[in-house]
């Protein structure tokens, strides 16, 4: 069966509800959704998706243990992973624990056998059939351009990490974690221990702990050489479009965006907090790129719902106030 996974929690509840709308938009009831808990807060998810036909939070202990268990094995072998976690305020455990839930859509005990994942800050746009298609070909499809950037997927200040990714062309294999189709079975038990080993004979350094979910999906893809297609490098050029909410020249019309007369398929609002969303569902009228299609999408099924805004609307990034500077400053001052 095909279906489509979304990581997320009552943290990042608006916007689950806005991409699951979205999906359901542009797909009918022809893909079941699954969300994979980040943690056990989703009770409000629970009661939400309850209102939805083939929508369902995955509730598999057994599933959560077995894949927890193989990412704190394969982070047991970074040696310089508290050096990276320290800094961002992670002193004990696994960084991001919970971003590393989506590889539970890898298990054959999963409830998909063909998948797609999706980061619950994205909206989709587009029919997604077009994804589902290519796993005939392929075992793993993406569309994004993280290959420009290797430095948030891998520690790229080692000689060693350029030499590995310039074998075999890997470094056109970097992806953005946060969309991806694929298959069930994948990554099966002998695949963890030969990860692990791999890690453990000098691989860990390769990996950029600050990503945690991203770095070592990709090297995964990478050590067990998945069949891959990234969209962006295989469609023809006239057809590919961005899919990042930092790209401000994209083209609204009814709903969807276009980049220079092609539909986005998705839409990653990506480095926008999770609070920001929650503020503005909370009524706030605060402003960000392309705020409008995000909210059509909220509320799509619940429009008497929808936050009504007065006045002009604040930017996210907007600069603090004076009366919050000074706050800041005593604060610093105080060491508070």
């Amino acid at each position: 069966m095909d279906g489509i996974y979304i990581l997320g929690n009552d943290v990042v509840f608006d916007q689950v509800i806005a991409l699951i709308n979205s999906i359901q938009a542009h797909n009918g009831d022809r893909y079941p959704i699954c969300v994979l808990p980040y943690n056990e807060q989703v009770e409000r998810l629970k009661k939400a998706v309850a209102n939805y036909d083939g929508v369902s939070v995955l509730e598999d202990e057994t599933l959560f243990n077995r894949w927890d268990d193989f990412v704190t094995k394969a982070w047991e072998e970074v040696a310089s992973r508290y050096e990276f976690w320290n800094k961002g305020g992670t002193h004990e455990g696994i960084h991001r624990m919970g971003t590393h839930r989506r590889f539970i859509a890898f298990d054959l005990d999963a409830p998909f056998e063909r998948f797609l994942y999706l980061d619950a800050d994205t909206i989709t746009l587009l029919s997604l059939e077009d994804f589902f298609q290519r796993l005939d070909a392929n075992d793993f499809i993406t569309y994004d351009f993280q290959y420009k950037d290797p430095s948030h997927v891998f520690n790229m200040d080692l000689e060693e990490t350029r030499n590995f990714l310039e074998k075999d062309n890997n470094a056109k294999r970097i992806f953005c974690s946060g969309m991806f189709a694929s298959k069930a079975g994948l990554i099966g038990a002998e695949d963890r221990e030969k990860i692990v080993a791999s890690l453990k004979a000098d691989q860990g350094k390769f990996l950029y702990p600050q990503a945690p979910d991203q770095t070592l999906l990709n090297y995964i893809s990478i050590i067990l050489n998945f069949s891959y297609s990234n969209l962006s490098l295989d469609l023809p050029k006239e057809q590919v479009t961005g899919c990042c909410v930092t790209s401000k020249h994209f083209e609204e019309r009814e709903w969807r965006l276009y980049d220079k007369g092609n539909p986005l398929t998705y839409l990653h609002y990506i480095g926008l907090s999770s609070k920001l969303f929650g503020r503005l569902c909370g009524g706030e009228n605060i402003d960000f790129p392309y705020r409008d299609v995000f909210l059509h999408y909220r509320y799509l099924k619940t429009p008497s719902e929808r936050p009504e805004f007065t006045g002009k609307p604040v930017p996210y990034n907007a600069p603090p106030g004076f009366l919050a500077r000074v706050k800041k400053k005593v604060k610093q001052k105080l060491g508070i």
